[in-house]
């Protein structure tokens, strides 16, 4: 007689246990890394206006909650902005590039010259040439997340497998049409490669460009923060833009998993 074991993997071929085991993976390095942290304070007795205790930051995103998300809620903003503003110029542009070999033999050398370019030196600039309203913040934003996705883009639309070119030109369909039914849907995997970089580097561009005449935003929190030494304050704001950057990252994710359900793993 033949044994059957029932297979307790779920849909997407894991175990529900291992699914478990990779969720709380994360929470696992992170209570590793802030036992580390209080060890070293412990082990070398650092004084707190040097490395403050996790108790100390976490005292301080309680006893200044409102202020702190006040700031946050601006460096989101700016860095929102600037992520889409920096989709709806590099796709189109991917396009563009991917179009013809003259156009991207022009093009390219530029945008690599544009993404050599320190951002931190640009930071300085933006404030002459636009003041200290948010749209700097929100520009700088955009210079950083706008060559990942750029690249990312034309790569895709650039790798479109053959045998849906040849498929696209014996049905005799138009550039639109290629493009829309063929191009594009096979450099979405690619396109969101980029995305995801690009909206990682896109916090830490809304804090470079707050470092500069900025009066609000977690960036101008630790940079008053460290004036005065109070670098549970600056722990603080650190903290949130490691959340923010984080729960960002994953809101793609959901978006791509949502648009991709066989990209999943």
């Amino acid at each position: 007689m033949t044994v059957v074991i029932p297979d307790r993997r779920s849909a997407t071929g894991a175990e529900p246990g291992g699914r478990w085991a990779h969720r709380l993976m994360p929470l696992v390095g992170a209570v590793a890394v802030v036992a580390l942290w209080w060890a070293v304070i412990l082990v070398f007795d650092v004084r707190s206006f040097i490395l403050p205790t996790p108790g100390q930051v976490v005292r301080t995103l309680v006893d200044q909650a409102g202020y702190l998300l006040d700031n946050a809620w601006v460096t989101l903003l700016e860095t929102v902005q600037g992520f889409l503003l920096a989709i709806l110029v590099a796709v189109p542009l991917a396009l563009v590039v991917t179009a013809s070999k003259l156009l991207e033999r022009t093009i390219y050398p530029l945008l690599l010259m544009l993404n050599a370019v320190p951002k931190v030196a640009i930071a300085p600039l933006l404030v002459v040439w636009m003041g200290f309203g948010q749209f700097p913040k929100v520009f700088m934003v955009f210079l950083v997340c706008f060559f990942p996705i750029v690249i990312s883009t034309a790569a895709g639309l650039s790798a479109t497998p053959a045998d849906l070119v040849e498929l696209g030109r014996s049905l005799r369909a138009s550039w639109w049409q290629n493009l829309r039914k063929i191009r594009m849907p096979a450099a979405v995997p690619q396109l969101f490669v980029g995305l995801k970089v690009a909206i990682t580097l896109a916090v830490i561009g809304a804090v470079i460009a707050e470092f500069v005449g900025a009066t609000a935003g977690l960036g101008y929190v630790i940079v008053v923060s460290g004036a005065s030494a109070d670098t549970a304050l600056a722990f603080a704001a650190m903290v949130l833009l490691g959340a923010m950057s984080v729960a960002l990252f994953y809101a793609l994710v959901a978006v791509e998993r949502r648009l991709l359900p066989w990209a999943e793993q």
